[in-house]
């Protein structure tokens, strides 16, 4: 949203809002009147709306605040990467101005910050920059640094010693309000406000659903903010997903059982005529044509009832959550020869949901994060253990458009979409710029950034900087003008 410099009357104005609003200076609105920017829109209503005096009829005073809320969670959004793939989930950024080409040594690395080894990525709100990090002789460690200049402001660590099949952490904390939250590999799920560096309250989702044995490559959960309600999948053996009360911890719901095994998949949400659907997709025992017993789940998200299941989803290591197509569509990808699934629900005359399948292929899957969706056109990763694809375009009906195979290599690497652009990395050493077209694969830039290794974390862009890591360090590079 564009900004304008505001006079000083209005700068006063803007603060007679913000007392109206119950914001305090330095809170989002009062901040950016304060400073003498103030949203183009909102500066007009606010000019029409308040008198010499700042007075405003309790009407008016409703509506204009109202808008104002909508707009400001707006630009507040377009401002942060508070979760995992982004604001909306969807690895989509609405940011401009990125930088069509590069110099030839690469785009400006601003700070690099020393890290252990892992795959979570970073969540970006406030300024500042939260990574969950990992010593598994010791245990998880919440770390905060400063977004402009790299420098650790604080951390929380907790006692969670042992070790799993590829150490490191995990997940990507998601930041809500004054808190922010992250489950750790052994189902450590922590609510810390970002204010005291305390917890505010902990769980363990895995022990205390029954769990015994860790799965092999532990406990994978991005958890997901939805209303009140704090969202992840334990799939322990009494219960596949729960929901807390996100201020207290209270557990506000499970579901059931929900049919076949153990995956890595995070819940998502997707539309289905209007209402929100919570998808879960399970695992398969066995690999490929063979397998079976998996299923994608949706729920109601304020109670966990299952709504709908399709069973026809083979993966027997399931890592990237359902992809929302639009129109009750939901795209399933995976690894080990699972390919892609496109299903399309509906709700029936009789108030329940049915579920149709699109089609499938085994050309179009992805290992560990979802595919993009950019113009009626998905763009994944799809290099597996059974084969190298390298990076894939896709249309919406399941033609395969291009691959780039191993010329060059994309390997469970992270992807942005942001201003009709890919911000790609290669899972290894690379960054890619990357011009997404179904035409052919058309890179415009790019540079060796990373320390060569196992780089499969998810990416962040904040205000023209792109957070990337590798097996040691957290870097911040600027994209954007």
């Amino acid at each position: 949203m564009p900004l304008l410099p505001v006079p000083a009357d209005l700068k006063n104005r803007g603060l007679v809002l913000g007392r109206i609003m119950g914001r305090s200076e330095g809170r989002l609105g009062t901040k950016s009147i304060s400073a003498g920017r103030f949203p183009v829109v909102s500066a007009c209503m606010l000019n029409q709306c308040l008198d010499e005096k700042g007075a405003m009829p309790m009407k008016a005073k409703t509506q204009l605040v109202s808008l104002l809320v909508t707009l400001f969670v707006a630009c507040a959004l377009a401002a942060d990467w508070p979760q995992y793939f982004g604001p909306k989930r969807d690895g989509t950024s609405t940011e401009k101005g990125l930088l069509r080409s590069w110099p030839k040594e690469g785009p400006k690395v601003l700070w690099t910050a020393p890290v252990n080894i892992g795959y979570g990525g970073p969540a970006v709100s406030g300024g500042k920059v939260y990574l969950l990090d990992r010593d598994e002789k010791v245990g998880d460690n919440l770390r905060c640094f400063d977004l402009s200049n790299g420098k650790e402001l604080w951390n929380f660590a907790y006692n969670a010693p042992g070790s799993f099949n590829h150490p490191g952490s995990r997940s990507t904390p998601i930041v809500d309000g004054n808190n922010v939250y992250a489950c750790g590999p052994l189902g450590d799920l922590y609510c810390i406000n970002t204010n005291t560096h305390k917890p505010v309250w902990n769980k363990n989702i895995w022990k205390d659903f029954g769990g015994g044995e860790l799965p092999r490559w532990a406990i994978t959960q991005n958890p997901l903010i939805y209303g009140n309600l704090l969202v992840v999948a334990p799939q322990a053996p009494q219960t596949t997903v729960v929901a807390y009360d996100k201020l207290t911890g209270e557990l506000k719901w499970k579901s059931s059982v929900l049919s076949g095994g153990v995956g890595y998949v995070s819940p998502s949400i997707v539309k289905v005529g209007g209402e929100d659907h919570l998808v879960m997709i399970m695992a398969g025992v066995g690999f490929g044509r063979n397998a079976s017993g998996g299923s994608v789940n949706g729920l109601d998200p304020l109670s966990g009832k299952v709504l709908w299941t399709y069973g026809n989803w083979q993966c027997a290591i399931p890592v990237p959550h359902a992809v929302d197509a639009g129109e009750g569509r939901m795209l399933i990808t995976g690894g080990y020869s699972a390919g892609s699934a496109m299903i399309k629900v509906q709700k029936k005359a009789d108030g329940g949901y049915g579920v149709t399948e699109l089609f499938k292929t085994p050309d179009f899957g992805a290992h560990t994060q979802p595919p993009v969706l950019y113009k009626d056109h998905f763009y994944t990763q799809y290099t597996i253990n059974e084969r190298s694809d390298g990076m894939v375009c896709m249309s919406m009906d399941g033609q395969i458009k291009w691959k780039t195979g191993e010329d060059p290599a994309f390997v469970r690497g992270g992807s942005i979409l942001a201003d009709g652009l890919l911000l790609s990395t290669d899972g290894s050493r690379m960054l890619y710029l990357i011009d997404p077209n179904p035409a052919g694969f058309k890179p415009l830039a790019s540079a060796e950034l990373l320390e060569s290794g196992e780089n499969w974390a998810p990416l962040a862009l904040v205000d023209g900087k792109l957070l990337i890591r590798d097996q040691k360090n957290l870097k911040c590079v600027t994209v954007a003008n």
